[in-house]
């Protein structure tokens, strides 16, 4: 039995999901002419109370686009320092937009409204504008941490005070709501733009959305252009989000509880020191010293366990769509055989 838990971005598209790509009707997008394509970004977009909605290859597209168009060069954006924005988008916020970068040392990736007050430049030619607060919701860093909305009502109210804007990484934000069951327009008020990946938990092979008002997203349009992100018939790859977002939001639930379940495993190996809080499908651990995590690593590889280093003596393992119930349980008894 093989168990990769090295990302939910592993995950192949179910019979299902490939019935309705092999079905879906097409058309050149780039030329505006794709109707499944059309089909998903509206239905992202009335997910999250937007007027408008981009299709594009990847989260860290959407992310970027985000920041060039909710910013101008030399302007400042608030993030924490464990945002993926910061850490994994390849010096993006420097590339693509030529801003400056605030970091905040919030709770596992979180912050608070006081933190984004304490850290808003003066209005001085000295400073760049503070101009966007990006938020990350699961924290991927945090360990799959999540925001609940009474706290996103406290930052939004001093950005808008300040005529900051506010963007959503929201990667991974269905996983939270799984656990909140709060409305994802209401989600969506709080922000200028959202960005929702499709090819993580929700088990589509490609894919991130991000919306907005009509105005941003004829900008985003433009900048998807220059970055590459503009794809021909890419209705075939819309046709999987749809059916992810219409079949495997209830998944995510299965997938945060066998994560749980996954935590409290690992909780009682002697090799593991801790294992920090595991609030959605995300567990970081952290092994003792006398075990590098290659080692670790490469031990459960040997019995078809995949798992991922995450600096110093962390490792990192997620849940998704393709595990279950018995691979818990047969990981339980790996663990046991191998540092018991």
């Amino acid at each position: 039995m093989n168990i990769d838990l090295r990302s939910d971005t592993i995950t192949k598209p179910t019979p299902e999901m490939l019935e309705a790509m092999f079905g879906a009707e097409v058309g050149d997008d780039v030329f505006d002419g794709d109707p499944t394509v059309k089909l998903l970004e509206t239905k992202v977009a009335g997910i999250f109370g937007k007027e408008a909605a981009l299709f594009c290859p990847s989260g860290t597209m959407t992310n970027q686009i985000a920041v060039r168009i909710n910013t101008d060069p030399q302007d400042q954006v608030i993030c924490d320092k464990r945002s993926h924005v910061y850490n994994y988008e390849g010096g993006g916020l420097a590339y693509n937009s030529l801003v400056s970068v605030r970091l905040v040392d919030g709770d596992r990736g979180r912050f608070t409204a006081k933190d984004i007050l304490d850290n808003i430049n003066p209005d001085n030619i000295h400073f760049p504008r503070t101009k966007l607060v990006i938020l990350e919701n699961t924290v991927n860093k945090g360990g799959g941490s999540y925001y609940i909305l009474d706290q996103i009502e406290g930052i939004y109210n001093v950005a808008k005070q300040h005529n900051l804007k506010m963007h959503l990484d929201g990667a991974r934000l269905f996983n939270a709501l799984a656990e909140t069951a709060e409305s994802p327009e209401t989600w969506g008020n709080y922000f200028d733009t959202v960005s929702v990946c499709l090819s993580k938990g929700l088990g589509a092979p490609v894919g991130s959305v991000l919306a907005g008002t009509s105005a941003l997203i004829s900008k985003a349009k433009r900048v998807r252009k220059v970055l590459g992100g503009g794809m021909r018939q890419a209705g075939y790859l819309a046709a999987a989000g749809i059916y992810a977002l219409d079949h495997h939001l209830d998944a995510l639930a299965d997938d945060n509880r066998r994560a749980r379940m996954l935590g409290g495993v690992l909780e009682s190996i002697p090799v593991i020191e801790r294992v920090h809080p595991v609030d959605t499908n995300i567990i970081i651990l952290e092994l003792i010293p006398d075990i590098s995590p290659v080692e670790f690593i490469e031990k459960l590889r040997s019995k078809g366990v995949f798992a991922l280093p995450f600096g110093g003596q962390q490792v990192r393992m997620v849940t998704h769509l393709e595990i279950t119930d018995e691979m818990i349980d047969y990981f339980e008894q790996v663990l046991n055989k191998l540092f018991n």
